[in-house]
């Protein structure tokens, strides 16, 4: 079976969060369970890493049109077993990977996937597209007639732009901008463009794939997706993990340790890079938005920091940087914006307790990581943070509150005055599998069913 993926970032070459994660393993472990694999990802101007050019041109199908492309060049990579083309446009010639007018950016990029896949000698059994990015892709692999599965990574996120404007920039036939296609509230949407045009769509949690046919988690496209719920056309599969990149036992950024004794060495270099005195360090490394629950975590403090020192990593909103930024004056408090994946390494590693309070998490990796690591979660009860932390590990709480994750905190710190439940928790968070190898065989078994 040869099997295509589309997306926007893929790690180590780009990555911004779980999304590039997830493409830097998923493919290897499909490819060694036996499919033939390749992944089509933009050649951004700040790639990291050396594609070999093996393609330079264009095709009449992309010069047609009111925004026509001409300049297209085709990189190459092949490690582990995955072949990884990259697609260059000159608007994707620029430091970073997202900017303002990504609609149009990925309306090219999702132009420029089947001619490329055509001038390789491609012919995908399944094309399997990622978020939002890879929406029109899935539009032009029906109008070829392809087999397609298109996962959401997080339905928040949409690709919209306003139909007057963006219907030039992807040169599809009028009906396929219809309100029974792209169309959405005068809106072109990308997203909706994969939901629609895939034979099978999932999402990364199974707990998420329920949420998001409410009003509460469906922004907006919830009666779509209950369709395709009924039709037996969405499914959550949940997302694995990297064992051999989180892996307290050979992990070089960390003292190496294989079991909860052997932690404590991790958590005192924390302790000692921060200056931070005796109580349990509660971690945090996520992305700065209200997604993550960050502002609940925020006014929460004056009611953590006397039991707690809290560490947070990570980059986002530009409100919640300078309130953390404000915090990190208190003894208890430190902050650190931005990526640091080596830093990233030492939280999960060093900290006693990893707070995620998110008001909605489609899977999650932080809370897989930290269980790998013996840090234990407390996490809000929602999307993936319900499949992947059990109750008899991880302090779990239901209220998008400060309130409540206060209270959940005051459970967590309790516990770890009981030292012997506390290992034990500990020991059975580290031997979760979490890897990858089950959700690449279900993805297989979902392939193999779109041909029958």
């Amino acid at each position: 079976m040869r099997v295509v993926h589309v997306a926007s970032e893929v790690f180590p070459f780009s990555r911004s969060g779980g999304l590039g994660d997830v493409l830097g393993v998923l493919p290897e472990v499909l490819a060694a369970q036996g499919a033939q694999t390749t992944v089509v990802s933009p050649w951004y101007g700040s790639l990291a890493g050396q594609p070999a050019e093996i393609w330079r041109g264009t095709s009449p199908e992309l010069t047609a049109g009111p925004s026509p492309i001409r300049d297209v060049r085709v990189g190459e990579i092949v490690q582990n077993g995955v072949q990884y083309l990259f697609i260059g446009l000159p608007e994707f010639d620029r430091p970073g990977l997202y900017f303002e007018d990504d609609v149009y950016r990925f309306c090219l990029f999702g132009r420029t996937v089947l001619s490329v896949l055509h001038q390789m000698g491609i012919k995908p059994d399944v094309l399997h597209g990622h978020d939002w990015q890879s929406g029109l892709v899935l539009a032009y692999a029906h109008l070829a007639g392809l087999r397609t599965v298109f996962t959401i990574h997080n339905l928040q996120y949409q690709g919209r732009w306003n139909m007057e404007e963006a219907a030039r920039w992807t040169a599809l036939p009028q009906w396929a901008l219809g309100p029974d296609a792209l169309e959405f509230h005068g809106d072109l949407n990308l997203m909706k463009a994969g939901l629609v045009f895939a034979d099978a769509v999932t999402t990364v949690s199974p707990t998420y794939a329920q949420e998001i046919t409410t009003p509460e988690y469906g922004e907006g496209l919830q009666g779509l997706l209950v369709r395709l719920t009924i039709e037996g056309r969405l499914t959550g599969i949940l997302n694995g993990l990297d064992q051999e990149r989180w892996n307290p036992r050979t992990d070089p950024d960390v003292p190496p340790y294989s079991d909860a004794a052997g932690k404590a060495a991790a958590t005192a270099l924390l302790r000692g890079e921060f200056g931070l005195d005796d109580a349990p360090i509660l971690g945090v490394v996520s992305r700065l938005a209200d997604q993550k629950g960050i502002d609940l975590l925020i006014e929460a403090l004056p009611q953590l920091t006397p039991h707690w020192n809290v560490v947070v990593l990570g980059g986002g909103d530009p409100l919640l940087t300078a309130a953390l930024s404000g915090w990190a004056q208190h003894p208890r408090v430190a902050f650190m914006g931005g990526l640091n994946e080596p830093l990233a390494h030492r939280i999960y590693a060093g900290a006693d307790a990893f707070a995620m309070p998110s008001r909605f998490e489609p899977c999650g990796l932080s809370q897989m990581i930290s269980m790998r690591y013996g840090t234990l979660p407390v996490v809000r009860l929602t999307g993936g943070l319900v499949d992947t932390v059990p109750a008899d590990i991880g302090f779990r709480f239901a209220e998008a509150s400060p309130e409540a994750l206060s209270a959940a905190c005051a459970q967590t710190r309790a516990e770890f005055e009981r030292p012997d439940a506390w290992q034990a928790r500990m020991q059975r968070a580290m031997a979760l599998d979490f890897s990858w190898q089950g959700p690449a065989a279900q993805y297989l078994a979902l392939y193999g069913r779109l041909g029958r």
